[in-house]
């Protein structure tokens, strides 16, 4: 048996769909190389061939590699016919074996658009609804949709797939819906769901919440920076007198009111925003108030470090099923990154300090 690294353990039990005969390069070793290559850099398949090709002598240390470095033809053709479901099956039993990697935490659920893989004729480009820890800083699922409304459908099946014990699940308001809430309840997590006009009657219901019954706890804070001044103040009812259809939502506690007013120091302007959301667990507000905060980590830390780091917005990846697959890879990267403690350098440089330090790179892909 080769040695593998721990994670490439959990895809030997992913079907091969390629035919017999066409199998020239072994299935782990392809994807080991891809998730090694893309940790050193590499962004599209010409980069991970050319890597492969340098790394050669020292990949067939733990790789079999019986006919040599497959081609960046290969690499393509490979991942955009392997099953995404497949895929990302193994990666969730990956995560999950990971010790205490989502316990008790905030898990925030949002998607995200890879606007180059938009194929002509095609409505709209790739979209991945994720799942993240905040704490760990880590993906925990990904699911491709084919439109935005989607994410309605495909939400549920991302849950199903993460322990969600004790945790609280933050979603937008796209996913303010009744079977989203239940199926988080199911698995033994709390929601904590943004409320818009979407749902008028429950929009509606929360104002006329929060303009009759006393607040049962209010906190303010104020955080400055970047040119700007932001006051926030998050208030919390737990009286549901006023919300129509609350037997529909499954535990439903408390009421949360979001206002945050930001001046800004160059225009001199100052901005006011109005924000909802309701929640099955029952905490102060300060407890809300810092987790509507962290549910923004999705954005900052993953979606936007995808576009910076991995240039992941630029993707021309169009074949088949090669953007949904490749956006797995990369997500496998980040998580391989972030796990590195010791290192406080930004996930660029980690990158390249990988592709530098065969050692670092070993440590990395745990071997």
């Amino acid at each position: 048996m080769n040695k593998q690294s721990e994670i490439i353990t959990y895809f030997r039990t992913m079907k091969d769909h390629r035919l017999d005969r066409k199998k020239k390069h072994d299935m782990l070793d392809i994807i080991t190389i891809t998730i090694a290559a893309v940790l050193c850099g590499a962004d599209d398949w010409y980069e991970i061939e050319e890597f492969a090709e340098i790394r050669e002598s020292w990949l067939k240390t733990f790789l079999t590699l019986e006919n040599g470095i497959p081609s960046h033809d290969t690499f393509n053709r490979f991942f955009a016919n392997l099953d995404p479901i497949s895929f990302e099956s193994c990666f969730a039993a990956w995560v999950n074996s990971l010790e205490g990697i989502t316990k008790e935490q905030l898990i925030s659920i949002d998607g995200k658009t890879i606007r180059g893989a938009k194929q002509d004729g095609k409505k709209s480009p790739v979209h991945i609804v994720s799942a993240w820890a905040s704490e760990n800083e880590i993906t925990l699922g990904q699911l491709r949709v084919y439109e935005k409304s989607n994410e309605i459908t495909a939400i549920p099946a991302l849950l199903a797939s993460i322990f969600l014990e004790n945790c609280l699940v933050s979603i937008d308001a796209m996913g303010c819906q009744h079977t989203i809430a239940d199926a988080i309840i199911d698995k033994g997590g709390d929601y904590l769901l943004a409320v818009k006009e979407n749902q008028k009657e429950l929009h509606q219901n929360l104002l006329d919440s929060f303009r009759f019954f006393k607040s049962d706890d209010i906190i303010t804070d104020m955080d400055t920076g970047h040119g700007r001044v932001e006051t926030r103040k998050c208030s919390i009812v737990q009286d549901l007198g006023h919300i129509t259809q609350q037997n529909n939502w499954n535990k439903l506690t408390t009421l949360i009111r979001l206002e945050s007013e930001r001046f800004i120091k160059v225009s001199g302007k100052t901005e006011t925003q109005t924000r909802y959301y309701i929640s099955s667990r029952k905490e102060n507000a300060d407890y809300f108030q810092k987790n509507i905060r962290a549910h923004w980590g999705i954005e900052n830390k993953l979606h936007w470090m995808l576009d910076v780091a991995f240039n992941e917005d630029q993707s021309r990846k169009r074949a088949g099923n090669a953007a949904q697959n490749f956006s797995l890879i990369r997500k496998i990267a980040l998580n391989l990154l972030k796990s590195d403690q010791i290192s406080k350098r930004s996930i660029k440089i980690k990158r390249k300090k990988a592709g530098w330090d065969k050692e670092n790179l070993i440590s990395l892909l745990k071997f």
